[in-house]
């Protein structure tokens, strides 16, 4: 079995990725097929906690720049992460992993209160940590949490999937000429406003030295083949 490179990994998915070609909602056979490999990562040894983004049901800032109130917005972006944690758990549990979904909003029926020390905790005993409902405060995104998160439970690397296999000068899609780049610092991603992830969240992993792992999760095995150490995708490191 493949030996891991990582002890403890913040896996970061975009509310998109679990959209699917649909573009919105979630699609079964995306997230069954990220739980089926979260499971092989569990299994090498890693232990893994997971943010998801929203984006897929409700993306609070397009509606506040159609004119709903900020706050709300990202109230309704928090509750709509809620949705893809607790879909996710289903899927994990069903190919029995054991998984906890912990809130930054109290909401004691469907998932534990965030508790950074009981997070570590259920880590340590191979449980899968889904962190939900963001930092729990407006006008902070999902991968600032994602940050914060990582930094608190003292991961070694964040691992964000997304629908492309790194970091570009362009988007690929659009610009044929667009480069590819194998490693960024923080500076270079702040300076040039690539869209790795949102100002406030790299600025905390550069004054934490995290770093960042941006890899193409529609590709299955990656996920694997980033905490075993393999070289795919960008990483954005200190200088």
């Amino acid at each position: 079995m493949a030996k891991p490179h990582y002890k403890r990994v913040l896996l970061k998915l975009s509310g998109e990725a679990l959209a699917g070609d649909q573009g919105y909602g979630i699609d079964p056979s995306i997230i069954t097929a990220i739980a089926s490999e979260i499971k092989e990562v569990v299994a090498t040894g890693t232990e893994l906690a997971l943010v998801i983004g929203g984006g897929n049901i409700f993306r609070g800032l397009a509606a506040s720049s159609k004119g709903m109130d900020r706050a709300s917005a990202d109230y309704m972006g928090m509750l709509a992460t809620m949705i893809n944690s607790l879909a996710m758990q289903d899927a994990l549990e069903k190919i029995g992993v054991d998984t906890r979904v912990q809130s930054a909003i109290a909401m004691q029926e469907v998932a534990e209160p965030y508790i950074r020390r009981r997070a570590i905790r259920h880590l340590e005993k191979g449980r899968i940590v889904i962190f939900g409902a963001g930092t729990g405060n407006p006008y902070f995104t999902t991968d600032t949490a994602a940050s914060l998160r990582a930094m608190e439970i003292g991961a070694d690397v964040i691992l964000k999937g997304t629908k492309v296999d790194g970091v570009y000068s362009a988007d690929p899609k659009k610009d044929p000429t667009a480069v590819k780049y194998p490693t960024l610092t923080y500076l270079e991603v702040l300076k040039k406003g690539l869209q790795v992830m949102d100002a406030t969240a790299t600025s905390l992993c550069m004054d934490n030295n995290l770093p960042i792992i941006v890899f193409d999760i529609t590709s299955y095995g990656n996920i694997k083949k980033v905490v075993c150490g393999e070289e795919i995708g960008t990483i954005v490191k200190g200088a």
